[in-house]
C-alpha cells in the first residue's frame, strides 16, 4: 500500500517582464506609425534669419461683453477710434512703426476687430491679432 501524498505541480508562466516587452512594442509601433505617413506633401518652407517677435507697444483688448480696453484702461466704445489714433501718433515719435496687439474674445464681433485693424493700418502701425 502506497500512503504517500501525491503532489501535483501546476504549470506557471513567468510574466514579470511581459509588461516591459509590451511597452517597448507599443512605443516602437507608435514611432513607426508617425514616420510612415503616406499622405504628407513635402513643401519647402521659408526659414527666417531674424527674430520676428513684435514688440507690443499698444494693446487693445475686446472682452465678451464688447467692452474695449486700451492697455488696462477701459475705454468707451465711441472713443476707441480717436484714442487709438492718438496712441499710435504718440508712439510714432519714438518708434518707427509701432505695433498694435489686438486681444479679442472669441465671442467678440469680428467686424469690430477688423475695424480696429483697419484704423491701425491707416495710422501706420503693424497689427497683430490674437483671438482667445
Amino acid at each position: 500500500m502506497n500512503l504517500r501524498k501525491t503532489t501535483h505541480k501546476e504549470a506557471e508562466v513567468f510574466t514579470d517582464s511581459l509588461n516591459d516587452i509590451i511597452f517597448i512594442l507599443l512605443m516602437f509601433f507608435l514611432i513607426v506609425a508617425t514616420l510612415a505617413n503616406p499622405n504628407v506633401v513635402k513643401v519647402g518652407l521659408p526659414k527666417g534669419s531674424k527674430d520676428t517677435k513684435a514688440k507690443q507697444n499698444i494693446i487693445v483688448s475686446i472682452d465678451k461683453n464688447q467692452q474695449y480696453y486700451l492697455g488696462t484702461t477701459k475705454v468707451d466704445n465711441a472713443m476707441i477710434d480717436t484714442l487709438l489714433a492718438r496712441e499710435i501718433t504718440k508712439y510714432k515719435a519714438t518708434v518707427d512703426t509701432p505695433t498694435v496687439v489686438i486681444n479679442a474674445d472669441t465671442s467678440a464681433y469680428y467686424g469690430e476687430v477688423f475695424r480696429i485693424m483697419r484704423l491701425s493700418k491707416r495710422s501706420g502701425a503693424k497689427v497683430v491679432a490674437n483671438v482667445k
